[in-house]
């Protein structure tokens, strides 16, 4: 056992004093954060980042699943598509392939032993973080950009969320706990595993519908603004 990044499990009573000040992540968010001081959106990327790895959400998320769940969907659906935002060109792959490589990793880091190991050995942590946002960035990118069609766009965000959702649903319905990392600590904060899991798989399945939503009002109202000014 390497260890759990952001540390055991914390109680309850104890969770708003566990905030991570590790400094080797620090210093990459401020050299990020400087690269990117130009770009507002990226500025507020840099933002969600901290929130997910420095606040006591990382350590809370080392006791809940349902805590990591928020985590993942901040990374994938949140910080993601603000990176994406600064970039604003489209990739010449088109949305098809990021989509099928990012919905790939986001449902294999979800398979119990890839999720266990990870939790378990502090560079599988990081590889599933850097891939997860990666991938996602990617995908973002593919789908926000200025030039291709905005119906394909469209489409494949909301594939984006549906492969997520569906995620969601299997974890919601599961009859068992998937995930030994969580077999435990989640009974401190009073919930069984089962329940823990359950409220994860919730949370994939409605709530992280948000940003997606959001990305697809952005896109059509581009869209509108781009037929106006062409009618003009």
């Amino acid at each position: 056992m390497d260890g759990i990044y952001c540390g055991a499990p914390p109680l309850p009573g104890e969770i708003w004093t566990e905030w991570n000040f590790d400094p080797v992540l620090l210093v990459a968010l401020a050299a990020l954060g400087f690269v990117v001081r130009h770009d507002r959106w990226q500025l507020l990327a840099v933002f969600v980042l901290v929130i997910a790895f420095v606040s006591p959400l990382c350590a809370l998320s080392s006791a809940l699943f349902s805590a990591r769940v928020v985590h993942h969907v901040l990374l994938v659906a949140v910080a993601a598509p603000l990176f994406a935002q600064g970039f604003r060109t489209r990739l010449r792959t088109g949305p098809a392939l990021p989509f099928t490589v990012s919905t790939l990793i986001l449902w294999a880091w979800h398979i119990p032993a890839a999720y266990d190991l990870a939790l378990s050995y502090i560079p599988v942590y990081w590889l599933m973080q850097l891939t997860l946002l990666g991938s996602a960035v990617w995908f973002w990118r593919s789908v926000l950009g200025d030039t291709g069609s905005p119906v394909e766009s469209v489409l494949f965000i909301i594939a984006g969320f549906a492969a997520m959702g569906m995620l969601g649903a299997i974890l919601t319905f599961a009859p068992a706990p998937l995930y030994a990392a969580h077999a435990v600590a989640p009974l401190s904060w009073g919930l069984t595993p089962l329940d823990d899991q359950r409220l994860g798989g919730l949370i994939m399945w409605v709530p992280a519908g948000i940003p997606y939503a959001i990305a697809t009002a952005v896109l059509v109202r581009r869209s509108w603004a781009r037929l106006s000014v062409g009618a003009a």
